[in-house]
């Protein structure tokens, strides 16, 4: 799972440009390769880019990116009422596209930060219909789901 999570993480890395001054992706990165790593070493061996070895780095991955995207959203909205430098717009877009959409619909929630502003909610909807694509997709090639 090591060399799974850490060819695919560092992969979104090189391609997606917001991914690369996103500090939270990279502390999402590092506790998601640390943990596969530690899964691997104690609890059992998987064969790289397996099925179930990628089925196993999804649950992972979504495990982990929500309490991240949470924590950015926290930070942003602490940011906001301070009146420091906030997190970028994309940065949050792009937390919430690789799976952290959850913890970002709980932070909006709960802190009542980019709940209200019309363009940003418009976005969130578009990545949300993309992450039911996304997971449809995802199942249907791990061959849990036909259709």
């Amino acid at each position: 799972m090591v060399i799974t999570a850490s060819a695919i993480l560092i992969g979104l890395l090189l391609l997606i440009r917001p991914l690369q001054k996103n500090s939270f992706y990279l502390l999402h990165a590092g506790i998601v390769i640390l943990g596969a790593y530690y899964i691997e070493t104690h609890y059992f061996r998987v064969t790289p880019f397996a099925p179930k070895t990628l089925l196993l780095f999804l649950v992972y991955q979504f495990v982990v990116i929500n309490p991240v995207t949470y924590l950015a959203y926290f930070v942003d909205k602490r940011a906001a009422v301070r009146g420091e430098w906030r997190i970028p717009e994309r940065n949050l877009h792009a937390l919430e596209m690789l799976g952290g959409w959850s913890g970002a619909l709980l932070a909006q929630k709960t802190l009542h930060h980019k709940n209200k502003k019309k363009s940003y909610q418009a976005e969130f909807a578009f990545v949300l219909i993309m992450q039911i694509g996304f997971i449809v997709a995802a199942l249907q090639f791990l061959g849990i789901i036909h259709l």
